[in-house]
C-alpha cells in the first residue's frame, strides 16, 4: 500500500481507503446499500488494517446514522490507528433543520457524528453538497470554529461543481479562513466527467481528489457483461437509477476491454479498473467498499502492481469520450489547443 498527500495539504492516506456506505442496513435508498453489522465490520477493518488502509469513510445519511455508529463500534481500541472520514449536509428527513449547511446544521451534525463513532474528532469533514442557501462565508467560519475546537481536524467537500468549489476556495483565501483540501468525486472508467473541470482546478488549486464508486456504480465488477442478464443479488436493481448514468455501448466496450487485460495480467476485472484510476492525476485515494469478506478481498487486490503503459494506453482510448463545451475547442483547433493544453485529458 502506498500513502499519499491529500492535495497541498498535510495530511496523507493511503492509496486505497475503505467506504462502510453499506454498513449498517437501515432505511431506505443509503440503506439498501449493505447489512453489514458490528460484527462482520470489525473483521473488515482487521483486513484493512492488515493491508495498510488508513482511511476510513462514512456520512451521517448512511443507514441514517448506522453507518457512523457500525464503524464506530469497530473501530473501537484502535482509534490512534486510522483516519475517519465522514460527511454531512445531504437531507436526513423532511424538517427545515434536517439538510444544509448551516452553522446550527454543520455543528450539531459534527456532534451527532462524534458520538455515533465514539471519537473526540473526525480527521477529514466533508461537505455532501453545495448549499446555495448559506452564505459561503457562514459555511468556512463554521468549519474554522471546528477545528479551532478540535473536533475536526481537515475540511472537504463532496459533489461540487467547479464554480462552487472555486467561490469557496477564493471565499477562504480571501478572509484568511481554511481551504478545503479534499474532494469527494465519482470517477471511473465509464464515467470521466471529473477530467474536464474538476481535475484541472484540483491540480492548480492543489485539492486532492477521493474518488467514489470507482467501480462505475457496480457496473465494473466482473458480472456485468454482453448478452448476460443482471444477477439477482446485484444492488443495481435497486439503486441504479439513482446512480450516475452509464451508455450502454461505452460500458460494453471497457467491459470487453477490462476482460483482456484481466487476462493478459492473471487480476480481476475490477482489479484493473481500480489500478487504473490509482495512476490518475490528483487522486490521492480510492474510497472502495464492500458486502462482504470476499468483495473486500478482491478489491484489495487493486494495489501493489501496475498496468503497463501500453495498457494503460487501451484503457484511455476505450473509455474516452467527447469533451463537452467548452472543451471541445481545444482538442478540435491548433489554437485553442496551444493556448490551453489538455494537460490531463487522455483524448
Amino acid at each position: 500500500m502506498d500513502y499519499r498527500q491529500v492535495g497541498d495539504s498535510g495530511l496523507v492516506v493511503s492509496e486505497l481507503s475503505f467506504g462502510a456506505a453499506t454498513f449498517g442496513g437501515r432505511g431506505d435508498f443509503f440503506g439498501a446499500w449493505g447489512t453489514v453489522d458490528v460484527d462482520e465490520a470489525r473483521g473488515m477493518v482487521d483486513a484493512c488494517l492488515d493491508a495498510g488502509i488508513t482511511l476510513f469513510d462514512t456520512a451521517d445519511v448512511y443507514s441514517d446514522g448506522a453507518s457512523e455508529e457500525v464503524l464506530g463500534g469497530a473501530l473501537k481500541g484502535r482509534r490512534d490507528r486510522v483516519l475517519i472520514s465522514t460527511k454531512a449536509g445531504l437531507p436526513l428527513g423532511a424538517g427545515p433543520g434536517q439538510a444544509g449547511t448551516s452553522r446550527s446544521r454543520l455543528v450539531e451534525a459534527v456532534e451527532n457524528a462524534l458520538r455515533r463513532l465514539g471519537t473526540d474528532y473526525v480527521d477529514l469533514f466533508s461537505l455532501h453538497a453545495f448549499d446555495a442557501h448559506v452564505p459561503v462565508d457562514e459555511v468556512l467560519a463554521t468549519l474554522d470554529l471546528l477545528v479551532a475546537q478540535g473536533k475536526i481536524r481537515y475540511a472537504g467537500v463532496s459533489n461540487f461543481s467547479g464554480w462552487q468549489l472555486m467561490k469557496s476556495l477564493s471565499a477562504a483565501d480571501a478572509a484568511h479562513r481554511s481551504r478545503y483540501v479534499a474532494h469527494q468525486v465519482y470517477y471511473s472508467l465509464v464515467g470521466r466527467d471529473y477530467e474536464w473541470e474538476l481535475m484541472p482546478l484540483a491540480a492548480d488549486q492543489g485539492v486532492g481528489a477521493l474518488v467514489w464508486s470507482p467501480l462505475g456504480w457496480g457496473r465494473l465488477t466482473g458480472r456485468i457483461r454482453r448478452g448476460t442478464p443482471l444477477p439477482d443479488t446485484s444492488r443495481l436493481h435497486a439503486t441504479a437509477q439513482a446512480g450516475p448514468p452509464v451508455d450502454e455501448a461505452l460500458l460494453f466496450e471497457v467491459v470487453d476491454e477490462l476482460d483482456a487485460i484481466a487476462a493478459e495480467t492473471g487480476r480481476t476485472v475490477p482489479q484493473v479498473a481500480l489500478n487504473w484510476l490509482l495512476r490518475r492525476p490528483t487522486v490521492s485515494s480510492v474510497i472502495v467498499g464492500a458486502r462482504n469478506a470476499a468483495q473486500l478481498a478482491e478489491n484489495l487486490g487493486a494495489v501493489g502492481w501496475a498496468l503497463s503503459a501500453e495498457q494503460v494506453a487501451r484503457l484511455d482510448a476505450v473509455s474516452a469520450r467527447e469533451a463537452p463545451y467548452p472543451y471541445f475547442p481545444y482538442h478540435r483547433q491548433e489554437g485553442f489547443a496551444r493556448l490551453n493544453p489538455p494537460a490531463f485529458a487522455s483524448t
